[in-house]
């Protein structure tokens, strides 16, 4: 039997693992083998392994593609090895570059290629992948805003919904996310990586952003103090993540202090309390679409609303039977949201 952590991680993401990628049959194979939460990581590796080892096979008989969705397969597994897992920081580490590398790879062989984004913050560095619809002559650009353990490696698939509508997209690892959080701390006021990633690339003047989970309050504070952006979405953002602080699972809750170097939970509950929408998005005179599900069992669907009555121009739309991020019911709310930005900056 698995134990209370493992468990945890199984009913709150398994509909989004395989939404990113991870095949359905692996989900249950990996976890099927994980009986604590200690584990969980080398599984996940040992799974992303296989799908490396098919894909050398696959490139050295000629066939780049299958080679390619292979990388993907392998990029996600490491990612979702080392998600919310604060057990032992090196392993972490090493894995996450193991998913940066593989999806470096995947990006070799399928198209849209993706260009590597780095601008300076703070000393340190914030990453981006960039990549541009095949064809397209000065798309807009949509900044893709992962959450509080979200990566980009993990937006492949969500990326191509954009590219198929003729749009960029700018996938962002900010402070405390991916190779943005080596050096960087998770903080508040989000914006400023926006500014310094948008200030790296040159040739768009239509941009957007959408934020999942956590960047679905990243993304409406971004939006409200970055003119260059025109258009915002959000897919269940939390409006005062202090306020839910209590209600999240001790996983999220240990993973935000780790990433916020908080020195402990308390420390933790005060950082959290800054990450609020109250008097910010007040400000966010842009077209900003608020999404969620009302089973989303991690950030109360209330809190996403709460963020589109205060927009001046905000809409909200919620799915009866959408969870966290709507990961069940991805063909309704990306779509969506994808279309919906295609309009907002036509």
């Amino acid at each position: 039997m698995p134990d209370a952590r493992v468990q945890a991680a199984i009913d709150h993401w398994g509909p989004r693992f395989i939404q990113a990628g991870v095949d359905a049959n692996d989900f249950a194979r990996t976890t099927a083998r994980i009986e604590t939460w200690d584990e969980w990581l080398g599984a996940w590796c040992d799974t992303a392994e296989e799908h490396v080892a098919l894909a050398g096979k696959a490139e050295a008989a000629g066939r780049p593609v299958t080679a390619g969705e292979a990388w993907l397969r392998a990029a996600v597994c490491f990612h979702f090895g080392k998600f919310v897992w604060v057990v032992d920081e090196a392993r972490a580490r090493d894995a996450a570059d193991r998913a940066v590398a593989a999806l470096r790879e995947a990006h070799r062989l399928l198209d849209p290629a993706a260009e590597r984004v780095e601008a300076p913050l703070d000393g340190a560095t914030v990453v981006a992948n960039l990549r541009r619809p095949l064809g397209a002559e000065r798309p807009p650009l949509v900044v893709l805003i992962a959450g509080l353990d979200s990566t980009k490696e993990e937006f492949f698939r969500l990326e191509n919904l954009f590219h198929a509508r003729g749009m960029a997209t700018l996938s962002l690892d900010g402070p405390g996310q991916g190779e943005g959080g080596y050096e960087l701390p998770l903080r508040h006021d989000f914006e400023v990586a926006v500014t310094a990633i948008l200030d790296a690339v040159d040739g768009f003047d239509r941009i957007g952003a959408l934020g999942v989970s956590l960047g679905g309050y990243y993304a409406p504070r971004a939006a409200t103090f970055e003119p260059r952006i025109r258009a915002v979405a959000g897919i269940s953002g939390p409006f005062s993540f202090g306020a839910i602080w209590d209600h999240l699972p001790p996983l999220t809750r240990e993973t935000f202090v780790r990433k916020s170097h908080a020195t402990d939970e308390e420390d933790g509950r005060r950082r959290a309390s800054r990450l609020d929408l109250e008097g910010v998005v007040e400000q966010l005179d842009k077209p900003a679409l608020f999404v969620t599900g009302k089973l989303d069992r991690l950030i109360p669907w209330e809190e996403t609303q709460r963020g589109a009555d205060a927009a001046p121009k905000g809409e909200f739309v919620l799915f009866e039977d959408g969870n966290h991020v709507c990961a069940n019911v991805p063909y309704k709310a990306r779509p969506l949201v994808a279309d919906w930005l295609r309009e907002q900056l036509a």
